[in-house]
């Protein structure tokens, strides 16, 4: 995927262009649809970075497709099937040729749902000083990057404007934005996708550690996934021959560009240090093997 060529930015002129997020950018189709393209951008720390990671989008697009067609039976998404080079210009095709999907309309929620199945990142951070995640009491004496023993815990946080940071959140204050029943309904449906997923990645040889869902409403108030799903930017994942408990292990997402970035002289807010060749390479590998892993002969 590496000698693809690379997109940072889209440049489409027949649609109008709505919101350029960390790495997707999104145009409207119509009153219905959208475009959802997805660049090589890489965010860390909620800032992008100057660094594209060549064949990032195109990766991000074949994964997402893999896992929405592999969950269709937990909960709808939001693909409409229709071709993006077929709401473009002809001259604008490569640009979403196999890195865009046209996704239906939808209301999306005001919380990231996140799942996690073992202590890592923020929640390792907050364990070590509260004794739990997101006011979710464990027992005492958990390592690092230790499997959580009573199963996989939904964790939901803000989402935060371009450039700020998005907050962890209790399931109380979750029920505060969404309602008691929408939240139970997201727990419920966000535990379910990361378990099957943890369990078919497990016989791939990989641990997904935690993930994020997106999801979005229609008219008539139906939950659908959106976004993007299970990718190495929205889930930590861990390769199972290299796991133990006690240490973080390496992983194929881009906690490699995040462990770089911590050893740089950088405030964590935009402007970001640009990636050396060596590094961008190696994230590419990663997110490459990671795709390889999942999605060949499955």
């Amino acid at each position: 995927m590496s000698n693809q060529p690379v997109l940072f930015e889209t440049s489409i002129q027949s649609l109008p262009l709505l919101h350029r997020g960390k790495v997707r950018d999104i145009y409207a189709v119509d009153d219905n649809k959208l475009l959802i393209i997805q660049t090589d951008r890489v965010s860390a720390f909620d800032v992008i970075l100057p660094t594209p990671v060549p064949g990032k989008g195109r990766l991000l697009t074949a994964l997402s497709g893999f896992w929405f067609e592999k969950f269709a039976h937990i909960i709808p998404n939001h693909l409409t099937g229709i071709s993006p080079e077929s709401v473009v210009a002809e001259g604008e095709r490569e640009q979403v040729a196999g890195r865009a999907f046209v996704v239906k309309r939808l209301r999306p929620l005001r919380i990231e749902a996140i799942v996690r199945g073992y202590v890592a990142g923020s929640g390792w951070k907050d364990y070590k000083n509260t004794g739990m995640i997101c006011g979710i009491t464990l027992p005492p004496g958990l390592q690092e990057a230790a499997r959580l023993p009573g199963g996989a815990i939904f964790t939901p946080s803000t989402k935060a404007a371009q450039g700020a940071h998005d907050e962890n959140i209790s399931f109380a204050e979750a029920e505060k934005l969404l309602g008691k029943e929408l939240t139970v309904q997201v727990r419920e449906k966000a535990i379910a996708l990361y378990t099957e997923a943890a369990d078919y990645a497990i016989t791939r040889g990989i641990i997904i550690a935690d993930t994020k869902f997106e999801f979005g409403q229609d008219d008539a108030g139906e939950l659908y996934l959106i976004d993007e799903a299970l990718t190495p930017d929205s889930s930590r994942f861990w390769p199972v021959d290299q796991y133990a408990p006690g240490k973080n292990p390496p992983s194929y997402d881009k906690q490699f560009v995040r462990d770089w970035l911590e050893t740089q002289d950088w405030n964590k807010k935009a402007p970001a240090p640009a990636l050396p060749p060596d590094i961008l390479a190696k994230t590419a590998e990663k997110y490459e093997e990671a795709l390889k892993r999942l999605v060949s002969s499955a």
